[in-house]
């Protein structure tokens, strides 16, 4: 399988080398083998790289709005700090996960080092 078909399946939460078991078990927990394949995804360690993808993404996408709207809205300091906190949350938790996923089917495609039994 190509590194871009199992980046792929793991954006979509699916195993990198089958595409069609679940990659987690829990929000952020890999499951230990594919039910689909059997394939041992639990020992693939992606460590901070899907968090620093997912901040890059929301504080791209979050500061955008963030200034269109102080520069067309002009909201009261409270309400741009609450809209825009709460916003940064919630997209950065949904992120999560998709950014995991890409993380695991990269290293699981190149076997990185990190994807290797130990």
């Amino acid at each position: 399988m190509s590194v871009a078909n199992a980046i792929f399946n793991g954006a979509r939460l699916r195993c990198p080398a089958c595409g069609q078991g679940r990659l987690f078990r829990a929000y952020l927990k890999p499951v230990d083998l594919c039910a689909s394949c059997g394939e041992r995804l639990g020992h693939i360690r992606a460590d901070d790289g899907p968090a620093w993808l997912a901040i890059l993404i929301v504080g791209h996408v979050v500061l955008g709005a963030l200034f269109a709207t102080e520069m067309r809205l002009g909201w009261p300091l409270w309400l741009s700090i609450s809209v825009w906190s709460f916003s940064a949350i919630v997209l950065t938790l949904l992120l999560l996960p998709v950014c995991k996923g890409i993380f695991i089917g990269a290293l699981w495609a190149m076997q990185a080092p990190g994807s290797e039994i130990e």
